[in-house]
């Protein structure tokens, strides 16, 4: 049971109409996250936004998975974590990575684990990391930069897992073979 209303294009608020029918074009359908977003369409176009702006960090497509997923993991996100499962299918990464983080184990790649810690501690730790944990990230090949872009993918994190959690946003039919429970 849903307690936010899903909306379509026909039932958000006018503001919202043009982007759910880009997220159609986008998608081949409305997620259900966009329909719940829609309520608000500044929190809508925010999330698009964050959205496209991660994608164009200097993360690749592995990378960008790590951080969605070790994020949507420790959040608990009943919507994300099967979502971001068929989206990094999509994208070629290695299903080896995406168990790995659906299960909450330590990657096989050195470097993603290095981000896979990296983005826990700043999640558990609300941003307040430890030189240590930053010297770490360092070492594996990381900077300063992908700091800044791990703030930025948890940005968008937050907008959908909050969201999912209030809502309770039904999982869209294409990554309903991907479900999952913490």
């Amino acid at each position: 049971m849903t307690t936010l209303k899903v909306h379509n294009i026909e039932s958000a608020p006018e503001e919202s109409k043009v982007l759910l029918e880009g997220s159609q074009k986008s998608f081949g359908m409305i997620p259900g996250l966009h329909g719940v977003l829609a309520a608000s369409p500044q929190l809508l176009k925010a999330y698009q936004q964050l959205h496209q702006l991660f994608t164009e960090t200097s993360f690749d497509a592995n990378e960008l998975t790590v951080v969605w997923q070790t994020i949507n993991v420790e959040h608990g996100c009943h919507y994300c974590v099967p979502a971001h499962t068929g989206i990094a299918q999509m994208m070629k990464v290695d299903d080896s990575i995406t168990e790995a983080l659906r299960n909450e184990t330590p990657l096989a790649d050195s470097k993603l684990e290095a981000l896979r810690t990296m983005t826990l501690s700043v999640v558990r730790n609300r941003g307040n990391v430890s030189q240590e944990d930053l010297d770490a990230f360092y070492a594996a090949g990381y900077g300063e930069t992908q700091v800044l872009e791990i703030i930025l993918g948890l940005s968008q994190k937050v907008i959908s897992n909050y969201t999912n959690h209030i809502a309770n946003t039904p999982v869209d039919a294409p990554f309903e073979k991907f479900a999952w429970k913490k």
